[in-house]
């Protein structure tokens, strides 16, 4: 079974003014959704399944999914705050989205293969999807795992400030075992560091195997992350701020052996806009890449 390709672009109204406005990096005005798209057009992905609000539907259709017609399926699914809710009521003013775990869990009614989650701001290099496909389409694994596409942190930081990453655990057989968050992480000349709980500064090597949330599940992460958000909500439900990251989801899992997540390690280097400098470095990035012939100067014809 060929898998699908989740992209949660839930945020990108808040972001960008219901998408009014979008920050080009390509020389045509493309945007990182757009070389995500193209990328995993080539890999294979032949569905897209797009998470978004339905107060931004019709922008976004116009602007970005209809690209794809005559290309890939699409479909699309929605995070309103009162989703997935079954029965808690919603805390009075909040208006923050509830996080990475339930955006994936809203598209339980549209998928039932197996798939790759993707954020929609990311930028995750061609291997990743090609590798993240033929994992998922059966040729690595047990077909009951899930998987994950390990970089190196050193291929992850911004020159510009400080940044949070999921530094990860793993067997000998490339198999995770946890995924700690390590905020305030900093780039130097010849490696990375952070600063701890206790206020001491720590080095880290740079070659760290790190998650950017490019996670490969089957199916059934919709009923495990149904159950674990009730639990979410039973525990944080009333609260203004918290979020349910998929990460803690997958850790939890993991850590109670109910399931096995296969890290599968990339070269390919990733970026996202943190901070309004790292714009200027997405664009050279982007410029390096068609200069190399990976992607055509028009990329939508």
């Amino acid at each position: 079974m060929k898998p699908t390709l989740l992209i949660i672009a839930a945020g990108m109204g808040s972001r960008y003014g219901g998408l009014k406005q979008i920050d080009p990096v390509g020389p045509n005005g493309e945007i990182i959704i757009d070389y995500s798209m193209y990328d995993a057009v080539r890999a294979g992905f032949e569905k897209i399944v797009f998470v978004i609000r339905h107060y931004f539907e019709e922008a976004f259709r116009e602007k970005i999914g209809s690209k794809l017609d005559g290309i890939a399926q699409t479909a699309y699914a929605y995070q309103e705050l009162d989703s997935y809710l079954d029965g808690f009521p919603l805390p009075a003013g909040r208006d923050k989205p509830w996080g990475t775990g339930h955006a994936i869990l809203v598209a339980k009614d549209v998928i039932n293969e197996p798939f790759v989650v993707i954020n929609a701001d990311d930028y995750y290099g061609i291997n990743s999807y090609k590798i993240m496909k033929g994992y998922l389409s059966g040729s690595g694994g047990d077909n009951n795992d899930y998987c994950m596409v390990g970089y190196t942190l050193g291929n992850t930081l911004s020159e510009y400030g400080y940044v949070s990453r999921g530094i990860c655990r793993c067997d000998e057989n490339m198999y995770l075992k946890s995924v700690t968050e390590i905020k305030k992480i900093i780039k130097n000349k010849q490696c990375a560091i952070f600063t701890d709980e206790t206020g001491q500064q720590q080095t880290l090597s740079g070659n760290e195997v790190v998650s950017m949330n490019l996670w490969g599940f089957q199916p059934d992460i919709f009923e495990h992350l149904r159950r674990q958000f009730k639990d979410f909500l039973v525990e944080h439900g009333k609260e203004q701020k918290s979020e349910f990251y998929i990460p803690g989801a997958v850790d939890r899992l993991v850590a109670s052996k109910q399931k096995r997540v296969r890290i599968l390690r990339t070269e390919d280097s990733w970026f996202g806009v943190t901070y309004k400098e790292d714009k200027q470095i997405a664009q050279n990035c982007i410029q390096r890449l068609i200069e190399r012939g990976i992607y055509p100067h028009r990329l939508w014809k």
